[in-house]
This record gives structure tokens, C-alpha cells and sequence, in this order.
């Protein structure tokens, strides 16, 4: 099928996507209509279908690229060596890469729920390698005695949910700066594991 005329889909794609994102975070995906999106972007509703086949692909779609750019950025800023650095490092990545990205964040926690089967075991498959790092690390941490946990999946899961906590309250020109926030949230995150860290 041929694109609309005059469009280009190395411009058009990408707003097609940013567009439903906004919408999906500021709405809900099933509050949202192709139409609502095709509006947003500024083209006709059948155009749309250039773009994508269904509004399932784009959420889809986003989720699966919000989290391959979150393991594969991980795997670039990952500094090596000990399990406590690497657990500082991690605290400190997530908290800036999620802040970065909060309405891709909000998806891809609540609208898991709005994936058809195929698609949310794909999702899953790639948030449970995302959430596999900070089990490695505090397995880690464990074996060579620095860290101290019972439980490490139920620690790993908890360490998730505190980190991508930021994002419900954070707002830049607050009393913390982003900096200041990932200073505060990797002593916790060490403080957790047993690890003493002196306060800044």
C-alpha cells in the first residue's frame, strides 16, 4: 500500500508512535482511538494504517523498544568489576534512564494488562531479562559475603520497584536534583544489602 502522498515515513513513523505514546500515558491505550492518534499527528485516520497495522502493534511495538533500549543501554554503562560497584552503577541507571522516559515507563507498567497473549509473553520474556541484572548482581553480593540477602529474587524485585518509584514523584526545579536523587537512592539501594556507604 502506498504511503499518503507527500509523507515521509522516516519522519511520519516516528510521530505516529511519539503521538500514541502521549496518549496512552495521558489517557489509557484502551481510552485511546486510532483516530484520536491520526489527530494528534496531523494526517487523516485511514493514512494511519500506513504507519501501523492496528493499535496493538503500537503498543506492542513501544514496549519492545523502551525495553531493548533499556537492557542494551545497561549493557553499555555497566562498569564491570564488583558487585557492590555494579549495584551503585545499576541504582544510578535506572533512575536516570527512566526519568528520562516517564511516559514510556507508565506503559510499560500499566498497560501490560492491555497486550494480547502473544504479545505480553514476548513483553515478559524482555522485562524478565531486564529484571534478571540486579538478581545476578545480588547473587553476586551474596556468594562473596558483601551483601547480605534472603531472599534474592524477592530483593531484586523489591530494588526495582523502589527505583522506578522515582518516577511518580520526581519533578525537575524540586528540592533534589537528579544527581542528588541517584546519590540518595544508591545508598539505599546498597543500605538494603548490608552495604555501608558514607553519606555525602
Amino acid at each position: 500500500m502506498a504511503r499518503p502522498s507527500g509523507s515521509d515515513a522516516g519522519v511520519t513513523g516516528p510521530r505516529v508512535r511519539a503521538a500514541a505514546e502521549r496518549l496512552f500515558a495521558r489517557h489509557g491505550y484502551a481510552a485511546v482511538s486510532m483516530r484520536q492518534i491520526a489527530a494528534e499527528v496531523g494526517i487523516g485516520a485511514g493514512a494511519l494504517y500506513h504507519y501501523t497495522p492496528d493499535k496493538q502493534t503500537l503498543l506492542r511495538d513501544m514496549m519492545r523498544d523502551h525495553l531493548v533500549k533499556l537492557t542494551t543501554a545497561w549493557a553499555q554503562t555497566d562498569p564491570g568489576g564488583d558487585a557492590v560497584t555494579r549495584l551503585d552503577a545499576f541504582a544510578r541507571f535506572h533512575i536516570r534512564f527512566h526519568l528520562d522516559r516517564p511516559d514510556a515507563v507508565f506503559i510499560a507498567y500499566m498497560e501490560l494488562r492491555s497486550l494480547e497473549p502473544d504479545a505480553f509473553a514476548e513483553i515478559e520474556a524482555l522485562r524478565k531479562t531486564y529484571e534478571a541484572v540486579p538478581e545476578a548482581l545480588l547473587r553476586a553480593g551474596s556468594a562473596t559475603g558483601v551483601m547480605q540477602v534472603a531472599d534474592v529474587k524477592l530483593a531484586g524485585m523489591a530494588l526495582i520497584a523502589m527505583l522506578t518509584g522515582v518516577n511518580t514523584w520526581y519533578r525537575d526545579g524540586g528540592r533534589l536534583d537528579r544527581s542528588a536523587v541517584e546519590d540518595v537512592y544508591a545508598r539505599m539501594a546498597l543500605g538494603m544489602v548490608g552495604v555501608q556507604t558514607v553519606n555525602a
